[in-house]
């Protein structure tokens, strides 16, 4: 009887630290890895992630200059099951066990523009509200063919890669609902040889 009663106890505690962890998951903190070139020079392909989602809870507007992950399906609603499916696809845990692909609809990519902003895109520069950009953190000179002027729309936010030449980011999709930017990049780490 004594040991059934250790072994409910436990299990009750293991429980409890289960439903927290997938809380914090889900709501506080996450982490991820980068697929692909876009971040480039500053994230790299592979890279692991630690991304802050209080940005997502609190519904703020990330701060120019600023890395997130986005929601790219801009046109789909984002509810509370994406917040508890995305944390159990993409949790450190299953992340170890399996090596998986990141969904293509998932980004990560820098914050140019806010709500309010006008943005013109010329001779390789972007002009925010009459401004010219000092973007030390763009790979090499942009190419900006096809964008002339932005406007931000409220409760948006245009996001682009660093790799500004090999990037699908704002350019292509829009601006990116405030509702859909999931977090925001804290700082990178390492597991093992996950290199």
């Amino acid at each position: 009887m004594k040991i059934i009663k250790e072994i409910m106890s436990w299990t009750g505690n293991i429980l409890v630290a289960l439903v927290l962890a997938i809380l914090i998951n889900a709501f506080v903190f996450q982490q991820t890895y980068v697929e692909g070139h876009s971040m480039e020079p500053t994230l790299h392909d592979n890279d692991r992630v630690v991304v802050s989602k209080l940005v997502n809870i609190l519904d703020s507007i990330p701060e120019y200059g600023d890395i997130v992950i986005v929601d790219s399906d801009i046109n789909a609603p984002r509810t509370f099951t994406d917040e508890l499916t995305e944390n159990l696809k993409n949790n450190l845990i299953t992340s170890m066990l399996f090596k998986k692909e990141v969904e293509e609809k998932y980004w990560i990519k820098r914050v140019i523009g806010k709500p309010g902003d006008i943005l013109e895109f010329t001779d390789g520069q972007i002009i925010r509200n009459g401004e010219v950009l000092v973007e030390p953190y763009v790979k090499e000179q942009p190419n900006y063919f096809k964008v002339k002027k932005v406007i931000i729309p409220d409760n948006h936010v245009f996001v682009m890669g660093d790799n500004r030449n090999h990037s699908r980011d704002s350019r292509s999709i829009g601006s990116v609902p405030i509702d859909h930017v999931i977090g925001k990049y804290k700082f990178r780490f390492k597991l093992g040889n996950s290199q």
